[in-house]
């Protein structure tokens, strides 16, 4: 479990593809022991377990499930990824509970700058996820707990800080970026009992 309150990224150092799978190396300056292998940490919004570390580098095995609901298909070398270990009991909780579950991929359509905040414009992919769209609801993008701002039809908005922008991979966005997106697990679960 995570929160979406990121401090810190990494950059990918080592791609192995297989054929349905990925193995990644992604350099960090949080500290890692041996003990962390097993561990799970929060990828750009995707859960991943650490099968190895190697100095500062931590090494994840990504399956065939997660490429096809992320945005790791496309992952390449010295790529800024978004990271979050995940939370400890006690910890305050500063964002929204995430899981790590990616439900699908989103599109930028447009960023537009007001004063210094960022406003996102995204389009999922998977347009039968636009149910769980609420305004002011929580949603996870790369990790990062952000709320939703406007919905229109076929797209959402949400305004990112400029503190957000600057400890996340998030200031790299441009039109027709990918990113991740985890959707408020309170919505998807009010729906589904709801039925």
């Amino acid at each position: 479990m995570f929160n979406g309150i990121i401090y810190n990224t990494g950059s990918v150092k080592d791609i192995k593809k297989y054929k349905n799978s990925i193995y990644v190396g992604i350099q960090t300056k949080i500290s890692f022991n041996t003990k962390d292998i097993g561990s799970s940490v929060c990828c750009d919004g995707v859960c991943l377990t650490i099968t190895k570390i190697k100095k500062d580098i931590i090494y994840f095995y990504i399956s065939y499930e997660t490429l096809k609901r992320s945005n790791f298909n496309k992952i390449k070398i010295n790529q800024i990824i978004n990271l979050e270990k995940s939370l400890i009991y006690g910890q305050s909780i500063s964002g929204h509970f995430t899981q790590g579950h990616v439900d699908s991929t989103a599109i930028t359509q447009k960023i537009n700058i007001v004063d210094n905040t960022w406003v996102i414009r995204l389009q999922i992919l998977d347009k039968t996820l636009n149910k769980f769209l609420t305004e002011k609801a929580s949603i996870a993008i790369n990790g990062v707990s952000l709320t939703i701002s406007k919905i229109y039809k076929n797209f959402f908005e949400i305004n990112v800080i400029p503190h957000t922008l600057k400890l996340t991979n998030l200031k790299k966005l441009k039109r027709n970026s990918i990113v991740n997106v985890e959707l408020d697990i309170l919505s998807k679960y009010i729906y589904k009992y709801s039925k």
